[in-house]
């Protein structure tokens, strides 16, 4: 498994996490943990593209903010790469994970394994 480097505070500042107090409003984005965001955010270096990565790297700042962790939020690893919630899969992508199921795979795993070892 792949060991994940947590940044300090400086990082978190810096991506502009800290809740909507400092900003004057209210922070609407889904709390996770810290390391539940780096995941997040690393499980984008995957995406097809640079724009596409990009995208999800935006999209996850949208959406997430580091807090308390949130046992809900659906984490998995298979072969030494863990994800987070939804992944935005590629037309290449999700055939890739219909052969990987037709062929005995389970969902999951084809869907992890073919989002990030796409050839």
């Amino acid at each position: 498994m792949k060991k994940i480097v947590v940044a300090g505070l400086g990082m978190v500042a810096a991506l502009g996490l800290f809740s909507g107090s400092a900003r004057g409003g209210t922070d609407q984005r889904h709390e996770v943990s810290e390391q539940q965001y780096q995941i997040l955010i690393g499980q984008c270096r995957y995406a097809d593209t640079p724009s596409a990565r990009a995208q999800c790297r935006s999209q996850v700042r949208k959406q997430y903010r580091v807090g308390k962790a949130d046992p809900a939020l659906d984490c998995r690893t298979y072969s030494g790469v863990t994800v987070c919630g939804e992944l935005r899969l590629g037309p290449a992508e999700r055939a890739c994970v219909k052969d990987s199921v037709s062929k005995g795979l389970t969902f999951r795993r084809a869907e992890v394994e073919c989002y990030a070892w796409k050839s």
